[in-house]
């Protein structure tokens, strides 16, 4: 205690120049926490909007990429997705729904009432694969995705642009110069990775082929069941795809590998915020450095002195040391009140913005400025227990 009481004396004796030396490294830790803390807020969002449609989810969608999920690279498109994909994969053990879909924006109208939303050509199956659920009547009927009744279901907000307090269950609508009974609304979703989801029309897969114009759909969407090994799903989704398409021209993405992509994105993400980090902590080390040894040369007598009241060299070097390692942690610490303070008022001005202080990284940006303290200081620490008491106090 007497050593860190000492320490203390010594930094606060010179305020400013301790002051800017501190700065330095909490610039840096400030700036790590700052941005690992949007980060991490990200990474938070993004699995919690992935989470929303369940975490028991296989995407198929056509052609065969390299990459995992990113359009690109595409090798061969053989054959489309189609409905009949959608049945034979809804057979594959341990899988309890599928959901074709094909997605697209479109102008819904009721009599001289118009917009333009989302188009989501599904099935029926579609609330219990994504989570969603009806307000108001009923989903689409389980009827043969290949001949399925043009009937519609409307997301909250379309219903409320379209019919506002009124009645919308019965009612007919134009979709693309088609015409579709609406039979149900559905309960509000909000925005699931900037889509809004209660803007929108839903109707029958095969429907949406025709208003779109295209001859496969969009993707399938396979929901296994919870405890049943995923790997066993993915390979069985494989091998019935190939067998139908005589080719593996489609791609298979797990959740769990859309979070890895995610994940390896963050990654650099946080080699870039360490390399940002990294230099303004180098420049508080070098700082440091400075200033210790410039303590040193000011306070020869001192450490005269001290050696001749029978101090040792030991206790010189650890003296000077913690004299550092305050220095380092006292910048630490303000760079973490402030870089949290930043994030957290972020957070209050824009309420899009995610934000989430990784208290993990916070403690270790602590150990990383004792570390720094202690290297920092261990060079000028040993030069002031290398000198000679006698040369010491006639230095005086």
């Amino acid at each position: 205690m007497h050593t860190v009481a000492f320490a203390f004396r010594a930094v606060t004796a010179h305020r400013m120049r301790s002051a800017l030396t501190a700065g330095g490294i909490a610039v840096g830790v400030a700036t790590v926490m700052l941005l690992t803390s949007i980060g991490e807020g990200i990474q938070k969002f993004v699995i919690s909007e992935f989470t929303q449609f369940g975490t028991h989810l296989i995407q198929v969608t056509p052609g065969r990429t390299e990459t995992m999920g990113v359009p690109g690279g595409i090798l061969s498109t053989t054959r489309p997705l189609t409905l009949d994909d959608t049945l034979a994969l809804a057979r594959v053990p341990n899988v309890v729904a599928t959901v074709p879909g094909v997605f697209g924006t479109g102008r819904v109208s009721w009599g001289a009432r118009g917009r333009n939303t989302y188009v989501n050509g599904v099935d029926h199956h579609m609330p219990e694969v994504w989570q969603f659920k009806v307000a108001a009547g009923r989903f689409l009927p389980a009827d043969d995705p290949r001949q399925a009744r043009p009937y519609a279901v409307l997301g909250a907000k379309l219903k409320r642009e379209l019919f506002g307090t009124g009645n919308a269950l019965g009612e007919s609508v134009q979709v693309g110069g088609y015409r579709f009974r609406v039979i149900g609304v559905m309960a509000t979703k909000g925005q699931i990775l900037g889509f809004d989801m209660d803007d929108g029309i839903y109707i029958p897969a095969h429907r949406a082929l025709s208003i779109f114009g295209r001859e496969g759909l969009m993707e399938v969407d396979v929901l296994y069941r919870a405890g049943a090994d995923e790997q066993k799903v993915v390979e069985a989704v494989h091998h019935v795809l190939t067998t139908r398409h005589g080719a593996e021209d489609f791609t298979v993405l797990t959740q769990k590998q859309m979070l890895a992509v995610l994940g390896r994105i963050l990654e650099v993400l946080t080699l870039a915020v360490g390399a940002l980090g990294a230099i303004s902590l180098l420049v508080g080390t070098v700082g440091i450095v400075t200033i210790m040894t410039i303590a040193v040369q000011e306070r020869v007598p001192e450490v005269g002195l001290l050696r001749a009241l029978g101090a040792s060299r030991e206790r010189i070097l650890l003296l000077f040391l913690a004299e550092a390692v305050v220095l380092s942690v006292s910048g630490g610490v303000a760079g973490l009140l402030v870089g949290t303070l930043v994030a957290q008022g972020l957070g209050l001005v824009v309420p899009a913005l995610p934000v989430a202080v990784p208290w993990n990284y916070a403690l270790g940006a602590l150990l990383v400025c004792v570390v720094i303290g202690l290297l920092a200081g261990v060079a000028p620490a040993r030069r002031a227990a290398a000198l000679d008491p006698v040369e010491a106090l006639r230095a005086e």
